[in-house]
């Protein structure tokens, strides 16, 4: 019994402490709620007391803002209103000066018409006094033929030949004095034409025969021929003997060397290590030796077809290989191998026209250059050159004879020296001979022009600039903008595979659109 109470009573105060610690915890969590509950009123003010802050500062800048445009405004109106007095200040000046000009062109016409009338005047007047001249004349006249038995006509004829006979006896007097004149001077003034014409012509002649342009696919290939330290540039001169010549031209170097056969060599050389890409001293060394190689091919090949085009025959295999050398020089712009070639067929024709040999005189015609081929490596007139390396290889006599003598340098005693001779004149002299520079620059241009309108849409093509840049103008109404550049670019690429030129040539590829009204 005492063990239920005493459970019961434990049990009892068990549950007062849970009812006490409900109540206590009932009674924070109230509080705590309250309290909450007062903060977020606080905060909610706050935030109400801020929001209108903003909204007042916002609304004052914004009628600051209002203002400051408003200020700025009439400031430009007032200057606006300036302009505007200003100009029409100056219209009023110009409206003045416009009155002004009027009221002097009226007075102009008013002085124009009294001119008018008084030349009116005086041409009549002229007129009358012609008249009277004419009959006065013809009184005079009838008086004259009255007075010394003759007409009009046999007066004039007798005074005719008095007037022939005296201009026949001074004009041989003057043409006497000319020609003494002219048999004093005429020496000197040929050799001032002769040196005035070689000074005048030798700039450009030397410009043309020892360098050689040489295009290159960008400006940064300059470097990688120059190379570390300019050691590939230097193997290349070394293995040529030909100096590189690498300035500001875009996209272009200069060979200078004075024989043509270096230069071709150090052009096919460095033409095809730009192509290759691999540029060191070795790949240098290498790629010259195969370029000398090649080109001592195409020289036989040339020579030989030289000889062949010509109709000679039986000539030795180094005079062949000296005769390709010719096609790589020129003289006065002339092809040396294209002139022999000419001289060659001359003599032939001029001996068969005279029952000389013509196989003779075509082959001291086609041989009488040879020295040139090396006149650049051995002193000595290249007629007499020509004439010893003729004899060394065998060459008969006559041919060795024509050839020495085509230039005076021997007194010429044989018909097919003198042919010869006379061919050499001709095939230098005759008009348009030593033009093929200007006539190939002329066709470059021609076919610069030719290729841009081969091209659909293309109305206009010039080539300016000695043929540096073309000027292309496109049709607007079938060429677009974004077309444009594509034809910029095919045209550019056609030149590239259908020309040889020197440096680069600008292609400008031209769209515009006109418009043309006529005012009534």
């Amino acid at each position: 019994m005492n063990g239920i109470v005493y459970t019961l009573a434990i049990a009892a105060s068990m549950l007062a402490a849970a009812c006490l610690g409900y109540f206590l915890h009932h009674l924070i969590n109230t509080k705590r709620l309250k309290d909450a509950r007062d903060l977020a009123r606080r905060i909610e003010e706050e935030a109400r007391k801020e929001g209108q802050a903003q909204k007042k500062e916002i609304i004052l800048q914004g009628k600051h803002e209002l203002l400051e445009y408003k200020t700025q405004a009439e400031q430009e109106i007032k200057e606006l209103e300036r302009d505007i007095k200003l100009k029409e200040k100056k219209l009023d000046e110009y409206s003045e000066r416009l009155e002004e000009k009027v009221e002097k062109a009226n007075a102009k016409e008013h002085e124009l018409l009294l001119m008018e009338k008084e030349l009116a005047r005086k041409e009549r007047a002229l007129e009358e006094s012609a008249e009277l001249l004419a009959e006065k004349s013809a009184e005079q006249e009838r008086r004259l033929q009255e007075v010394s038995g003759l007409t009009a006509e046999e007066a004039k004829a007798r005074l005719m030949e008095e007037i022939a006979s005296r201009t026949r006896h001074e004009a041989a007097k003057t043409m006497r004095l000319i020609e003494i004149e002219a048999r004093e001077t005429a020496d000197r003034k040929a050799k001032e034409i002769i040196a005035g014409a070689i000074q005048r012509y030798a700039g450009d002649f030397v410009g043309e025969q020892t360098v050689t342009a040489v295009s290159l696919p960008s400006e940064d290939m300059k470097g990688r021929i120059i190379g570390r330290e300019g050691r590939n540039i230097r193997a290349l001169e070394a293995a040529t003997g030909v100096d590189l010549i690498i300035d500001d031209t875009p996209e272009t170097v200069i060979l200078s060397a004075y024989s043509p056969m270096r230069r071709q060599v150090a052009k096919m050389a460095l033409e095809r290590l730009i192509q290759d890409g691999r540029i060191h001293p070795a790949r240098i060394e290498d790629i010259v030796k195969k370029a000398e190689q090649e080109l001592e091919v195409q020289v036989r090949e040339v020579g030989e077809q030289a000889t062949f085009d010509a109709g000679v025959h039986g000539i030795h295999p180094d005079i062949i290989r000296l005769l390709g050398q010719l096609q790589f020089r020129t003289s006065f712009s002339q092809n040396v191998l294209q002139h022999s070639l000419e001289v060659s067929s001359l003599c032939g024709m001029m001996a068969a026209e005279l029952g000389q040999d013509v196989k003779r005189a075509k082959r001291a015609g086609l041989l009488h250059d040879l020295g040139k081929a090396v006149d650049h490596e051995v002193e000595g007139p290249h007629a007499i050159i020509g004439a010893d390396i003729a004899k060394k290889y065998g060459e008969s006599k006559e041919i060795v004879h024509a050839i020495a003598a085509h230039h005076e340098d021997v007194a010429p005693n044989s018909i097919v020296a003198v042919l010869t001779q006379a061919a050499d004149c001709l095939s230098g002299a005759r008009p348009g001979a030593r033009k093929e520079l200007l006539e190939r620059y002329v066709k470059r241009l021609e076919d610069l022009e030719g290729i841009a309108m081969s091209f659909d849409g293309v109305s206009k093509a010039y080539a300016i600039q000695a043929g540096r840049e073309l000027r292309v103008v496109v049709d607007a109404a079938s060429v677009d903008d974004d077309t444009t550049y594509l034809l910029c670019k095919d045209i550019a690429e056609k030149i590239e595979r259908s020309l040889t030129y020197p440096g680069q040539i600008r292609v400008t590829v031209i769209r515009e659109r006109r418009a043309v009204g006529l005012a009534k």
